[in-house]
């Protein structure tokens, strides 16, 4: 039975902010853009979503919101028995589709309007009323004529006034950005939101842009989440289906186009937002330029997180114990794995004398033990063998025998040992002696 004592609430609490802080540092002050369908307006967890943006600015995060009406202009087009029309995903919008859109579309941001001020009305001491600012921030020009249908006010992205949200997000205000664009001869364009958010990201340089989608989310063809992704591996995903397809889009444009980073989150999940930007691993998929996880050499700013990753194992025996000055001396030799700032494992090679070498010191995180971290820290110490000349390299471990076998190290003799490294043997700790020929 789980324990839900007010004290294991105390210690989950104190956890999660342990590792939310160095999120709530690293995005006060950066700019995020939101987007989600009309869809969260009809579900029951549009409440939550919105204290969670509340959350986000309070935090200090700029905050850009793009909302889709789709189903709402649907509803107005059947209450008005106006026949649809679609070309692929757009649709075909007529002077009267036009009016059923405008309608929708402002219905949708005096709803959202309403539930952010009462959302921020709930906040007991609030420093400050929250100002949700709009404005004809988008130039649109219409789509034209695609496969020989005339989409009439159906638009495309002009220009974003990028100055304008700026100015709005200086003094604090949320920006909620509507589909709905306007010509400068006064023609308004109804726009797609997806396109409008990502328009809006790249415009403004987002540091992120996190696009809210249909359960389950960005899932492989197994049905798992698909964590992390770097461009090159979304483009494997453009072959899902035309909902998954659009998104990737998007998230490649995005990354192109200066992004930092694309978030694809399941809308269904309450409290997505916050496990997604304020937790190591997330929930939802991360699409980036760059590979989530960093493999790379130490350095000496690197001491501080290796001691975090490698003193329980000392304390517990696993590994001997390293000062920290011995960890600076000895920096070069460590190859460590980075997430998120956070270095979640380790390893070190130390050249000895003739043609070997000793990997020594591999930690992995509690937390990151099944997903074959240690199996890259030790491929990784092996290259760097083979690059220095080594041709054969040897651990000495008292728990992770089997687990060294099983990467192709066999049993040997303490004999079989440099001679330096053989007087330093300790014969206390009677540690198995594995080698393997690289």
């Amino acid at each position: 039975m789980t324990d839900q004592s007010p004290t294991h609430h105390r210690l989950d609490a104190v956890a999660w902010m342990r590792e939310a802080s160095p999120y709530i540092r690293a995005h006060r002050g950066q700019t995020f853009v939101v987007y989600f369908g009309g869809e969260v307006l009809d579900e029951h967890g549009l409440d939550g979503l919105v204290q969670d943006l509340i959350l986000l600015r309070g935090l200090g995060v700029k905050l850009i919101v793009v909302h889709g009406s789709r189903p709402q202009i649907d509803a107005k087009v059947e209450e008005m028995g106006i026949d649809q029309a679609f070309v692929g995903n757009l649709r075909v919008t007529d002077i009267d589709t036009l009016a059923c859109v405008k309608d929708a579309v402002s219905a949708v941001r005096i709803e959202l309007e309403a539930h952010l001020s009462q959302a921020a009305l709930d906040i007991p001491n609030r420093g400050s009323a929250l100002t949700v600012s709009g404005g004809n921030f988008v130039i649109a020009r219409p789509s034209g004529i695609v496969d020989g249908v005339d989409l009439r006010f159906t638009g495309d992205v002009r220009r974003i006034d990028r100055k304008a949200i700026e100015r709005r997000l200086d003094d604090g205000e949320l920006v909620l950005v509507s589909p709905l664009g306007y010509s400068p001869t006064g023609e308004v364009f109804n726009l797609n939101s997806l396109d409008l958010a990502t328009a809006v990201a790249c415009e403004v340089r987002a540091s992120k842009l996190i696009l809210m989608m249909d359960p389950p989310g960005l899932v492989d063809r197994q049905g798992v989440v698909a964590r992390q992704l770097t461009v090159r591996d979304a483009r494997d995903f453009l072959s899902f289906g035309p909902a998954t397809d659009r998104f990737m889009e998007c998230a490649i444009r995005a990354c192109q186009f200066g992004v930092g980073r694309v978030h694809i989150v399941d809308r269904s999940t309450n409290g997505v937002l916050i496990e997604e930007l304020f937790t190591r691993d997330g929930v939802g998929t991360l699409v980036s330029n760059a590979p989530f996880d960093q493999l790379r050499s130490a350095t000496i700013e690197d001491v501080g997180g290796i001691l975090a990753l490698i003193e329980p194992l000392e304390q517990d025996g696993f590994l001997v114990k390293r000062s920290r000055e011995k960890l600076e001396m000895e920096i070069d030799h460590f190859s460590i794995i980075v997430r998120e700032s956070v270095v979640v494992a380790c390893g070190a090679l130390y050249p000895c004398a003739s043609d070997m070498g000793e990997i020594a010191c591999i930690a992995v995180h509690p937390d990151y033990r099944r997903d074959g971290f240690g199996n890259v820290v030790l491929g990784a110490l092996e290259r760097r063998a083979q690059e220095a000349g080594l041709r054969r390299v040897f651990v000495l471990t008292t728990q992770a025998t089997h687990w060294f076998q099983e990467n192709g190290y066999a049993r040997t003799e303490i004999s079989a040992l440099p001679n330096e490294r053989q007087t330093l043997y300790n014969y206390q700790r009677n540690s198995v002696v594995l080698s393997k020929s690289l």
